[in-house]
């Protein structure tokens, strides 16, 4: 395994100022994480502030409870054994339940997130737990209710869990029955190549699958079973006993929402005074807040000193709001902006592991954190990887094709390598002819009007029709030199096909299980043994 750094373009401006010019964007963050005092600076307010956050015992209790039904490794108990203890930190990071886990970036996450613990745990000589925070209170069905595969046909085939409800209630609490189960494990067995490792792939999938109500427990069980040896611990944000420890925490973003707005609006403002988009929305009244109505989670405003929706389904007073939370706590949620307050008082997080665009929003909580009483943690970047087998690297080889060229130019370097093999450039050379054919046709065209008026009209549909000709002659020679050369360019398929699918970067398309069925299910020990680097660069994995 050969590790090669390949920066991707792609981060916002602000993200990566964060990274490499961090002077520039230090008033948006909570610390330097390349500075050891940063580090030194949050591990003494974290011990400052402990009885500021939910007890130990009882969260460790709620997170014994979940990881008992999902994620029950020994490792794990061991890690919140010592999550209980007065002075262990944590290092966390997150996403939504996808579909089979969703794109390949969810599991350089958790890698991150473990590496990341491992490193700080070195570095302050204290127990550093690692800890997946599984978005399942998010609603965007749409978003997570599939996944990717490349098929033998060397498509980016798309396996979908379709749903005949248009509900907007939690991933978490949207149920899947047997028969959706059994629809995507098909289309997946059709579409995974035969390997020595697809029956072990698919046994595990419909092991974990099959006995889950919804995504989020599907997800859970299929992260706890390649991280949980690591001590990795995972937490539902819509474990409903998780919403009731986090009632006093609702409880003052409900009676500090005004201020609490403000500081969102105030930051943003700064933020694009300085030339940086904005990467969430920042609405001017809002309330930050879902509430759950039957099946719709609907997102809160504040009009007139009243909690309501935009379609005025609910409208709460404060006194009656907070009422409702002690009452019914699972029926509230976070969103996109209190979602970080919401991680930093239930856990003592030492640093929280971001992608880029996660690493801009954040930003839009600088002042957020201060108005709560708390510090932002510590942002470290995610690991960033693109897998790259050796089928695609002897391909690469063999057209003298580079990673980076393969995302920037790669229809530009087929072109050019198709044209040395007609020996001609059909589109310059089809493109002489026209413009001679222009040059020599149209003073016949002005002759012709001269004598005749009404022919220019006639002279100029046939100029039309014989240039169109010619663009037809031009395809039709492509296309049959192509045909002539298809398993070549199958070559060439291939390559974008494994390294740029949908011209995106590989970790943000294809499913994890796709190449766990090509290599076995060691490779996830094989990407937990490549260095930690928190550059935030890009690195291409030749296996």
């Amino acid at each position: 395994m050969n590790i090669v750094p390949e920066p991707l373009s792609g981060a916002s401006r602000l993200a990566q100022d964060y990274m490499d010019r961090f002077d520039l964007v230090s008033g948006f963050y909570g610390g330097n994480y390349r500075d050891g005092h940063s580090w030194v600076q949050r591990l003494d307010w974290l011990d400052r502030t402990e009885e500021n956050r939910i007890s130990r015992k009882a969260l460790a209790a709620c997170l014994r409870s979940y990881n008992e039904r999902f994620n029950p490794h020994e490792a794990v108990h061991k890690s919140l054994d010592l999550l209980e203890q007065e002075g262990t930190l944590v290092i966390t990071g997150g996403q939504q339940s996808g579909l089979f886990t969703g794109p390949m970036l969810v599991v350089h996450k958790a890698v991150t997130i473990i590496q990341a613990a491992r490193e700080a745990e070195k570095k302050l000589g204290r127990p550093v737990v690692p800890l997946f925070w599984i978005a399942g209170e998010d609603h965007d069905w749409d978003e997570v209710n599939h996944t990717y595969v490349m098929s033998d046909e060397l498509e980016v085939s798309k396996i979908r869990m379709h749903h005949k409800e248009s509900s907007r209630t939690s991933v978490s609490f949207t149920a899947v029955k047997e028969e959706q189960w059994k629809r995507v494990l098909d289309e997946m067995q059709q579409l995974l190549q035969d390997s020595e490792h697809k029956s072990t792939v698919m046994d595990l999938l419909r092991k974990a699958v099959m006995s889950s109500a919804g995504l989020s427990d599907a997800f859970a069980k299929l992260m706890g079973e390649m991280f949980g040896k690591y001590g990795l611990v995972l937490l539902d944000s819509a474990d409903p006993n998780l919403r009731a420890l986090e009632i006093p925490i609702f409880e003052k973003i409900i009676r500090k929402n005004d201020s609490l707005g403000q500081s969102y609006q105030l930051a943003a403002r700064d933020m694009m005074g300085l030339g940086y988009d904005l990467q969430a929305d920042v609405a001017e009244n809002g309330a930050n807040l879902f509430y759950l109505k039957g099946d719709k989670r609907i997102l809160l405003f504040k009009n007139n000193g009243e909690f309501t929706d935009r379609k005025g389904l609910v409208s709460f007073s404060e006194t009656e709001l907070l009422a409702e939370l002690i009452e019914h706590p699972e029926r509230f949620s976070n969103n996109v902006l209190t979602r970080p307050i919401m991680q930093d008082s239930l856990l003592p997080v030492l640093g929280t592991v971001l992608g880029q665009g996660e690493i801009s929003y954040w930003a839009i909580t600088r002042y957020a954190f201060e108005e709560m009483g708390l510090q932002m943690p510590l942002i470290l970047p995610r690991m960033s990887f693109t897998i790259v087998d050796s089928s695609s690297q002897k391909y690469m080889e063999k057209y003298n094709l580079t990673f980076q060229e393969i995302h920037a130019s790669f229809e530009v370097k087929r072109k050019e390598w198709l044209s040395g093999i007609y020996g001609l450039d059909l589109d310059q050379r089809f493109e002489e002819t026209k413009e001679s054919f222009n040059r020599l046709y149209e003073p016949l065209l002005k002759e012709l009007s001269d004598l005749q008026p009404g022919l220019m009209k006639l002279g100029q549909s046939n100029q039309a029709k014989i240039l169109a000709q010619m663009d037809f002659l031009l395809n039709k020679t492509k296309s049959s030199l192509e045909q002539q050369q298809d398993a070549l360019l199958r070559q060439w398929e291939l390559i974008r096909q494994s390294i740029a699918p949908l011209g995106r970067p590989q970790e943000r398309v294809y499913n994890i299980y796709y190449y766990l069925n090509r290599y076995g299910l060691s490779l996830v020990d094989e990407l937990m043994s490549i260095p930690y680097d928190d550059s935030g660069i890009h690195r291409a994995v030749y296996l």
